[in-house]
């Protein structure tokens, strides 16, 4: 993958500013399949008749997941070992987002390597999912499906680069095309870049974070659930229900 020389200063390769933030209770939303206490209901679990398939269920799917695979330094390219967290609440929820990337990527990365994304608020991680998902299943050709989706709090701090009012990244908040700002997330992660703030492009006056670094993933915690349903409509209708935990 081609990178971009970022130089401090110049128009087109310029280093987007960096911004001192302290963000409390940003939001993640991650489909409930992922959740700690719903492994048991992945798909092939849902077949098992007893709990003895159940716990040969489980323990195959967890042999193939990302990071089992870490475990024995199976990584993505761009990630060390010694990065994963350990000991803290939801460590294996802030190593999958690094360990496990999806093969298209994101907007600031690709296989590379995964980022923590999050919102400032739950809105702006609402439309942020309501837009990608609602993508997949027009893909099918049928907007029909029912998904529910668990909340993730995090904070963070430290200086971020910054794409709020900066000049020259238009790009990298291109809403049709990554191609510009993985370049730039992957130029900024091997120059030691903590992550990224930037506007949300799926929501108007929303703010998000893309952290570059597993250990900076600090104070999870789950929050509620939501239930998104499709019935034909791009806009699916949403449903708050009771905190998993």
């Amino acid at each position: 993958m081609a990178k971009l020389q970022l130089e401090r200063g110049g128009a087109g390769n310029a280093v987007p500013p960096l911004s001192v933030i302290s963000f409390k209770n940003t939001c993640r939303l991650l489909s409930s399949v992922f959740s700690i206490q719903d492994r048991s209901k992945s798909p092939l679990a849902r077949l098992a008749p007893d709990e003895r398939t159940l716990s040969e269920i489980n323990e195959t799917e967890r042999r193939g997941d990302g990071l089992t695979k870490a475990e024995h330094d199976i990584l993505p390219p761009g990630l060390q070992r010694s990065e994963l967290v350990a000991n803290v609440p939801y460590a294996r929820i802030i190593n999958t987002a690094f360990v496990y990337p999806s093969k298209p990527g994101a907007r600031f990365n690709t296989d590379y390597r995964g980022v923590w994304y999050a919102a400032k608020s739950v809105t702006t991680s609402i439309a942020e999912v309501v837009f990608h998902a609602t993508a997949r299943l027009a893909v099918t050709g049928r907007l029909h499906d029912e998904v529910s989706y668990d909340e993730y709090l995090a904070d963070f701090a430290g200086q971020y680069h910054d794409l709020r009012n900066s000049r020259g990244f238009q790009r990298a908040l291109d809403p049709s095309s990554y191609a510009y700002s993985q370049l730039l997330g992957r130029s900024l992660v091997d120059s030691g870049s903590l992550g990224l703030i930037y506007p949300s492009v799926r929501h108007k006056a929303g703010t998000c974070i893309a952290c570059f670094r597993p250990a900076l993933v600090t104070n999870v915690r789950m929050g509620q659930r939501f239930r998104f349903t499709w019935t034909g409509s791009p806009k699916p209708s949403i449903e708050q229900m009771q905190s998993p935990e």
